[in-house]
């Protein structure tokens, strides 16, 4: 008989609760919720998680040493992939290249949800003003920020 609680799997799966994880607070109303990564397991190949953005907000223009996919999951979000604008809703998702500058902001009136999926285990971000490079989910990846139409997110 196994000595497992029903509420998980086996080890090394998981089932992950986002009420019950500590939020990533990224400044001005955006916060993430880590799901997999280096913190909470030693054999994972991908990173993911999600993101909720308070109405005009988002995160500066950016890009990672690997590959990212970010699906919006709730409300109404623009994607910045490279020189190019879209408009995405609930159920539409990207792929992103690593190396690509991208970056996604809430255009709608209420909160807006990413679920993302990077392609590795030592992710990194480059903010495309500063040039900066640091890890990803380290206190110095911070800087949400108010956003208009147009713009990339701001630097907090």
């Amino acid at each position: 008989m196994s000595t497992v609680p029903a509420s998980q799997p086996a080890p090394p799966s998981m089932v992950l609760r986002p009420e019950d994880i500590e939020r990533f607070d990224r400044g001005n109303g955006v916060a993430t919720i880590p799901f997999v990564g280096r913190w909470n397991c030693e054999s994972n190949r991908v990173t993911t998680g999600m993101t909720v953005f308070s109405p005009g907000t988002g995160i500066p223009l950016h890009s990672h040493n690997v590959e990212e996919t970010v699906l919006v999951f709730e409300g109404e979000a623009t994607a910045v992939v490279g020189d190019e604008e879209f408009d995405l809703v609930a159920g539409q998702a990207t792929w992103v290249p690593a190396g690509v500058p991208h970056c996604f902001r809430n255009r709608g009136e209420g909160s807006m949800t990413i679920y993302w999926v990077y392609g590795g285990r030592a992710v990194t971000r480059t903010v495309t003003a500063t040039g900066e490079t640091f890890e990803h989910l380290s206190d110095a990846d911070r800087g949400a920020g108010p956003v208009r139409r147009g713009e990339g997110a701001t630097p907090a």
